[in-house]
């Protein structure tokens, strides 16, 4: 019975071609929260600190920052993510060096708002 339980969605997820999108970078005192998403909105890619293995005070961190943005930027690399907008929110230490990370990964950054 476990077998059917399993089986249950097992429908691939469409992984459309997406050139243009917009970063949303949280960063608070605690953690960093990287979102991206297409121009309409939907999320493609997201990626936190916390999420990439950081925990309690590190979360906080502009490395942590800079490491979830990158894995966000990779996961929306792959589905043909070319250019962005960066859109950042809130007053952590990951505000630049997250900017840094996706710029690193490859992403034309067109636009940076505040």
């Amino acid at each position: 019975y476990m077998a059917k339980q399993i089986k249950k969605n097992s429908q691939k997820k469409v992984k459309k071609k997406v050139p243009k999108g917009i970063v949303h970078i949280q960063a608070s005192f605690n953690n960093t929260i990287v979102t991206i998403t297409n121009l309409q909105g939907e999320v493609i890619a997201w990626s936190s600190a916390g999420g990439c293995g950081f925990k309690g005070a590190r979360k906080g961190t502009p490395f942590a920052a800079k490491t979830a943005a990158e894995v966000a930027a990779k996961q929306s690399i792959d589905q043909g993510m070319k250019e962005i907008k960066v859109l950042v929110k809130g007053p952590g230490g990951g505000r630049e060096t997250a900017i840094r990370g996706l710029k690193e990964s490859g992403l034309l950054i067109k636009l940076i708002r505040d």
